[in-house]
């Protein structure tokens, strides 16, 4: 008999739970299933997405789960996605309230996916029994628009420290001596060792601006009987230094001299400088002289006063001598070698010559003078054996840096080679332009996040050129890690290349900015008319914008540029609302 019961109890029980599980089916056909974005869309290296569901009341029961399994298929290929599970015991009002669920989900991007949809089935369970409902698709494919962000490399230099410009040096010759109330240039002067160093100088030619000559007096009555002494003497010296340029045969070289007079009369600023430093009297002698200069009245009457003084006649001996003089100040031109000698000599350095030739500065600025980075690249591998100097190490990563930039071959060859001289820079002086170049091989490594970080290194204290190149390097790293509204940022500060306006463009567009976007990929275009990649952002732009007649005009133009772009454009889901039109088929024949 109790057999029998327990027989009864089971077939009960599979009975209600075979009526439980298809009726639960059967509800779910009412299911509310959403995911946003729909389509997905990749950002970073991943595609996240929300999925909500909602199931009708009365379908969740006690001691029952109904779970939501989510695929992504693409070709004949499947990759599973997390599931949503309800549990009917969570649900106590399941019977007057719509059970509800939302999670956020996210799996790692591969190419192969963005063509495809998100497919779910249920399965409805009452302990080991279950029924599933048919796959259905609630999302479609995969936008890509971001993965059109383009590379922005810089080569940051570091200044070479040289003055390749004209350079004016002051040659100041020893005071020439005159007797008193005389203005003859005596022969004890000429043969002195200024008289020596001034005929020197003239006899080297040495390329001259002008010779400023100024003349002056001692402040005694008799002195002054001669108001033009001052000028006098400075002519002398005038007439000294004309006969040197005739003797050394200057010829045409002495009419391009210009020569200054300054005759200085009735001016005791040099006998003050002279009384300040004289040790021949004491502080308050001098304080004598002082109060009579500084009390006001004319030249004449305050050298009177100062003639009563005791101490008068040992300042006139040891003093006023200094005064009947005449100053000479010449400006002339820094001899420098000519860019050619320069760069002849920094080429032999580079194949074994003296490394004497040139100095580190002529060295660092003959880099300059020659368009081959491959010449570069030696004058600076020269330059890092001069000393121990940052910018040589800089200057020669950033030249393999540029070698990779126009030869992208061999980016894989160049960059390390780049990385092992920043390094060394690093370690003698962490620099802008230092980080500015470790930014730009991080980011040819593939790191944008450690790329970012040293743009943001750089930019502190960075000059208006490192700071407009490097923005460009941290506006496309902000772009693949997805932190778009700083890409917009950076990429306005940035050098105005095709590059960085395009990715400008797209950073506007994935910030949901269309017309800004479009008039950035607008300006790109001008910059670089071949620039497929611009008009297809551009089309981009104008989809989003529901623009049909400008998606149709500029993925003309880019398919015409650039062919592969058609099938790329018939698979994109940004022109899904568009790609059945006639005009759309056009554009992409």
């Amino acid at each position: 008999m109790r057999k029998a019961l327990y027989s009864f109890v089971i077939v009960s029980l599979l009975g209600l739970s075979g009526c439980t599980l298809p009726q639960m089916i059967k509800l779910a056909k009412q299911q509310n299933l959403q995911v946003a974005p729909n389509p997905l869309e990749v950002h970073k290296d991943s595609v996240a997405y929300d999925m909500s569901a909602s199931l009708p009341v009365k379908m969740l029961k006690k001691g029952t789960t109904y779970t939501l399994n989510s695929f992504y298929k693409y070709g004949d290929k499947e990759l599973a996605l997390p599931a949503i599970v309800f549990n009917g015991n969570d649900f106590a009002n399941a019977a007057t309230e719509q059970p509800k669920i939302s999670k956020s989900f996210s799996f790692p991007y591969q190419p192969e996916y963005k063509t495809g949809v998100v497919q779910v089935e249920g399965v409805a369970a009452k302990g080991t029994s279950s029924k599933k409902t048919p796959r259905m698709d609630v999302a479609t494919g995969v936008i890509t628009t971001s993965k059109l962000v383009k590379n922005a490399f810089y080569a940051a230099y570091a200044e070479h420290g040289y003055n390749n410009k004209e350079e004016i040096v002051p040659i100041v010759i020893p005071d020439f001596i005159f007797e008193q109330s005389k203005s003859v240039l005596r022969k004890t002067e000429m043969n002195s060792d200024k008289g020596k160093q001034l005929d020197a100088f003239i006899a080297s030619k040495n390329v001259t601006r002008t010779v400023s000559i100024t003349g002056t007096h001692s402040p005694e009555g008799r002195e002054r009987i001669n108001s033009k002494l001052s000028q006098e003497r400075a002519a002398a010296i005038e007439k000294y230094y004309r006969a040197q340029m005739k003797k050394y045969d200057y010829k045409g070289m002495a009419d391009s001299i210009k020569f200054i007079l300054k005759p200085v009369v009735d001016d005791w600023t040099e006998f003050k400088n002279a009384l300040a430093s004289y040790e021949g009297i004491s502080a308050d002698e001098k304080s004598a002289y002082l109060n009579i200069l500084n009390s006001g009245g004319d030249f004449g009457s305050q050298q009177k006063q100062m003639e009563k003084l005791k101490s008068y006649k040992k300042v006139f001996k040891d003093i006023y001598p200094r005064l009947r003089t005449a100053k000479t100040e010449i400006l002339t031109i820094k001899k420098k070698k000519t860019d050619a000698e320069i760069s002849v000599l920094a080429k032999q350095m580079t194949q074994g010559g003296s490394m004497d030739a040139l100095s580190f500065e002529e060295l660092m600025y003959a880099a300059t003078l020659t368009p081959s980075l491959d010449e570069k690249v030696a004058i600076y591998t020269a330059a890092t054996k001069k000393g121990t100097y940052w910018n040589a190490h800089n200057n020669l990563g950033a030249a393999y840096i540029q070698q990779a930039i126009e030869n992208p071959s061999r980016a894989a060859e160049l960059a390390p080679k780049a990385s092992a001289q920043l390094d060394l820079a690093a370690k003698i002086r962490e620099t802008p332009e230092v980080n500015a170049n470790m930014a730009t091989v991080a980011l040819m490594n593939k790191n944008p996040y450690k790329a970012a970080n040293y743009a943001n290194k750089a930019l502190n204290g960075a000059n208006n050129d490192v700071s407009r190149g490097i923005n460009g390097v941290k506006g496309a790293s902000e772009i693949y890690i997805a932190k778009y509204d700083a890409a917009v940022r950076s990429e306005s500060s940035a050098l105005t290349t095709d590059v960085n306006l395009f990715n400008k463009g797209l950073a506007q567009l994935l910030t949901k900015d269309y017309a800004s976007a479009e008039n950035s990929f607008n300006e790109a275009i001008k910059n670089n008319a071949n620039m497929a990649v611009a008009y297809y952002g551009a089309a981009i732009a104008a989809a989003r914008s529901g623009n049909a007649d400008k998606v149709v005009s500029n993925l003309t133009s880019a398919v015409r540029i650039d062919p592969s772009m058609k099938e790329m454009a018939l698979t994109d889901l940004e022109f899904s609302k568009f790609n059945t039109s006639e005009a759309f088929r056009n554009a992409l024949k």
